[in-house]
């Protein structure tokens, strides 16, 4: 089968003939429908130097069930998305927190230290999989499983009260699906970015107000002219240490910070913000998989789909390269 793969030896991207996997124990074969590129795909830390199949949000189809994932709840045939955990117990304390943090120590995650999504048939846990409901429009339902679930928890863990004001400081893939969730919940939303296309992206999935940050000589100015005292939360979706700088600048006093984005440096907070109230610290994840069925359903009822450029395997160098230019305004989908 093809396979787009990062080579850690080359530090390149290859498309590759590789073996077919089989289901191991715990575990479903899927056909993959399509797969979406996600900026966290472009960090090399924790790959091989060996070739590893790229992606960790994707689609698909239950292809072959292994006997010791029969009956629960799947069967051959079943639309499904996943999260990105092999090998996990996922049943120990630290499992029910997040499958990373498993006390066996074995957890592989798929795009990184294992094969992950763009091939055309995976292997995934049946722990991690949840059905897709049939509201939403396939094709365009892979972001879902990692963007959309992380995006739906970074909004409903600002603890906002209706007419509340949301600053979505980051605009693409995940800023705009929070958009999306945090206007069906009946927030106010400032989208804030460096860049006027995906500030125009959020703007016509109903943001009430935008902010080029890079534009703007009095940030602090702006933001209380649009929300009146500053935002009562900011949630972060860029890895730039200076998006967290800029978040901390929106808020008004008692405010939440959510984290979201993960940066290579240091969190620009202090004790002192902390201890006096001038924001409150909180982060959040794609979580567990149990977490994902309340997103699915919101998403479904809400008719929650991003916009999305379609593509083929063979193009993964060249969406790879539009990200780390800033070229990339909508989620990159691979059809398969």
């Amino acid at each position: 089968m093809k396979a787009g793969q990062w080579n850690g030896a080359t530090k390149s991207i290859e498309l590759n003939n590789v073996p077919m996997p089989e289901p191991a124990e715990g575990q479903f074969l899927v056909k993959m429908h399509s797969a979406s590129l996600c900026h966290s795909d472009l960090m090399p830390e924790g790959r091989p130097d060996t070739p590893t199949t790229m992606g960790h949000e994707g689609i698909g189809f239950i292809e072959k069930i292994h006997p010791s994932a029969e009956g629960k709840g799947f069967v051959v045939g079943d639309a499904v998305g996943f999260l990105p955990f092999l090998d996990a117990c996922f049943t120990c304390d630290a499992c029910n927190v997040h499958n990373l943090r498993c006390e066996q120590g074995t957890t592989k995650l798929q795009g990184w230290t294992a094969d992950g999504f763009f091939a055309e048939y995976v292997v995934v846990s049946w722990q991690n999989c949840a059905k897709i409901p049939p509201e939403l429009d396939l094709p365009r339902a892979a972001p879902l499983f990692c963007a959309g679930v992380t995006a739906f928890h970074a909004v409903t863990g600002c603890e906002l009260k209706a007419g509340e004001w949301l600053a979505v400081v980051g605009c693409g893939g995940l800023g705009q699906y929070a958009t999306q969730f945090a206007k069906a919940m009946g927030y106010k939303v400032v989208g804030v970015d460096i860049n006027d296309d995906v500030l125009a992206a959020v703007t016509s999935l109903g943001a009430d107000a935008v902010i080029n940050s890079k534009d703007v000589s009095d940030l602090e100015g702006e933001i209380k002219k649009i929300t009146g005292k500053g935002a009562h939360a900011a949630s972060v979706f860029s890895a730039a240490t200076a998006a967290y700088e800029t978040a901390i600048r929106l808020l008004r006093p008692g405010a939440v910070l959510m984290v979201i984005g993960i940066t290579d440096k240091q969190l620009p907070v202090t004790a002192m913000d902390l201890c006096t109230g001038r924001y409150r610290l909180k982060a959040d994840n794609t979580g567990i998989a149990r977490r994902m069925p309340p997103v699915l359903a919101f998403a479904a009822q809400h008719r929650i789909q991003p916009a999305v450029d379609f593509r083929k395997l063979e193009d993964l160098p060249e969406m790879v390269e539009a990200m780390h230019q800033g070229k990339a305004t909508r989620r990159q989908v691979v059809i398969f």
